[in-house]
């Protein structure tokens, strides 16, 4: 008799781990549908009314879902949740980094990418955008090592290379930076950014 409850119990368990993860996917794919129609509240309705709070990605996706719908402090909160879970997620480091800067907090900002740094030192995305702020920041010297790393791993690539040109030329290294604009029109031909930088170096 005990077995037998046994084997009832956990085919109840079992019935309803099935419904929920069903209910699960038919929310997931509703906020899709709803994402596509940029009805961002209803698309985090749809998943709040399966929400696990152990949920990787439930979480990861309503941290979305409130970063699109402009909801930038509900949206770091739940990519902290993301963190808190899985404390190694660059996905989820990198995704907070976006209602932060919507946000102004800069400061903020770089400490994220400098941890995805110390856990993944060549992780393009956090090298450049950090990069880029320091730049927009004017502390060049702190971007270079950012820029020449990136050089070294996509050597032919716009972005790295027009920011590491105006790095580089801000930093009065002219002769790299020439080399650095020139090779930009390799990639697009007449680029105003690059022509910009060469006219100031002749």
């Amino acid at each position: 008799m005990e077995i037998l409850k046994i084997i009832l119990l956990s085919l109840f368990i079992s019935i309803g781990i099935g419904i929920n993860a069903q209910s699960v996917e038919k929310a997931f794919f509703k906020s899709y549908t709803l994402e596509s129609a940029k009805k961002y509240q209803d698309a985090t309705s749809e998943l709040l009314k399966v929400y696990d709070k152990k949920s990787y990605p439930i979480n990861i996706r309503l941290a979305w879902l409130y970063y699109l719908a402009g909801e930038y402090p509900q949206s770091s909160k739940y990519y902290d949740k993301c963190i808190k879970l899985k404390p190694l997620s660059i996905e989820a480091l990198l995704g907070k980094t976006y209602p932060e800067s919507a946000l102004g907090n800069w400061e903020k900002v770089i400490l994220i990418y400098n941890q995805v740094l110390d856990l993944a030192p060549n992780n393009y995305n956090a090298n450049l955008n950090l990069a880029q702020i320091y730049l927009n920041k004017a502390k060049y010297s702190s971007a270079e090592p950012h820029f020449k790393l990136l050089l070294s791993q996509y050597p032919f690539t716009y972005d790295v290379i027009i920011n590491s040109a105006w790095n580089n030329f801000y930093l009065g290294k002219l002769r790299e930076a020439k080399v650095l604009f020139n090779t930009a029109l390799l990639l697009y031909p007449a680029n105003k950014s690059a022509l910009e930088g060469l006219n100031k170096i002749k």
